[in-house]
């Protein structure tokens, strides 16, 4: 069989599976560059040619977990996040391009700070340590603190600083939001959950039945971890710091009520991601 016999057969199995068609053809190729080590124009060029005669039974075997609906992230291994890559295992989140947003947002209010020499940065709940690391690469100068309650995940996150060469510059911290990190801090950025707990049901089964629920759900409303973070951001932060965090769909109302009934703190903007749902929450400590 070719390359691209496999691929069909791969895309057959996958629809079969209930994955949307243009995800198959998308994750049949990935997962045979993956077993193959080949990037997109090789396997172009390549489709015509005879498998390998290893090919074959790995690919099968991950085109049949695949068809189970376990992530191709998790499959892989990695996962592209602002241009690079993380390590990912079930133990955290899958990066997500929206999350891109907070970074992005977290670079504009380091240079809206009266800068410090070297700004105090926490990423929450830094599952794979995606946004930290890329604060850290993105200003140098930053000394980044990731927290989480997840000792498996900060061990993911440990990986992935090494991985790129900034493992030196962050430090890691097991325990819940800001427990434990002295003021004053100059920014903190999060992920945080923010998924009613109700909504399982409703999610596709590479989230509800593989990624992390501790990362996911954010207890009756979803807003559970976020009251905490703003509370505690509210008694952290110095004057003029920041807070930026992602929040769900559905959820800004709330969160702009949350912040108006916490002292000290006031939202300075809400970000809307490519589907027009504000996504993204900057608050400043006055």
């Amino acid at each position: 069989m070719t390359i691209r016999d496999h691929l069909r057969e791969a895309r057959q199995q996958l629809a079969a599976a209930g994955i949307p068609e243009d995800e198959a053809v998308r994750d049949a190729a990935l997962l045979a560059r993956h077993v193959l080590g080949w990037d997109r124009a090789r396997l172009v060029v390549g489709e015509p040619d005879p498998a390998p005669p290893a090919f074959a039974d790995a690919y099968a075997r991950l085109v049949a977990r695949r068809a189970a609906r376990e992530p191709v992230a998790y499959l892989r291994g990695v996962q592209e996040f602002y241009g690079r890559d993380f390590a990912v295992s079930s133990a955290v989140l899958i990066p997500r391009p929206e999350t891109e947003f907070a970074v992005e947002e977290a670079l504009a209010c380091l240079a809206e700070l009266d800068m410090p020499p070297e700004p105090r940065v926490v990423d929450v709940g830094t599952g794979s340590g995606c946004i930290g690391i890329t604060l850290a690469l993105e200003w140098p100068s930053a000394h980044v603190v990731g927290t989480d309650i997840s000792e498996t995940a900060l061990a993911v996150a440990q990986a992935n600083a090494a991985r790129h060469g900034v493992d030196g510059r962050l430090t890691w911290w097991h325990g819940p939001y800001l427990a434990g990190l002295a003021p004053p801090l100059d920014l903190v950025v999060s992920n945080p959950p923010y998924v009613a707990d109700h909504y399982v049901d409703a999610l596709v089964p590479e989230v509800a039945d593989h990624e992390p629920h501790v990362a996911l759900f954010g207890g009756r409303d979803g807003l559970r971890d976020v009251r905490e973070l703003v509370r505690q951001a509210g008694e952290r932060l110095r004057p003029g710091g920041w807070l930026v965090m992602e929040i769900g769909d559905a959820q800004d109302e709330a969160v702009r009520r949350l912040i108006a009934d916490t002292p000290g703190l006031t939202l300075v903007r809400m970000r809307d991601d490519l589907q027009g749902i504000p996504r993204t929450a900057v608050l400043r400590r006055r």
